[in-house]
């Protein structure tokens, strides 16, 4: 029984999975700017090049 004590009693200190998710969840919010950006510069992007083609022609 002491044994389950010291295994619950360290499962609750330690704090690796916790870290781990906290980097998960920081890639995360860095890829969904990544492809927010990408998606607007590319719908700009795509604009300017309809207008510059539309006047060289």
């Amino acid at each position: 029984m002491q044994t389950l004590t010291q295994t619950l009693k360290q499962f609750v200190r330690d704090e690796d999975g916790v870290t781990a998710i906290e980097y998960g969840l920081i890639a995360a919010l860095i890829a969904v700017v990544i492809i927010a950006t990408v998606k607007t510069v590319g719908t700009n992007l795509s604009g300017v090049f309809s207008f510059i083609g539309s006047e060289l022609a």
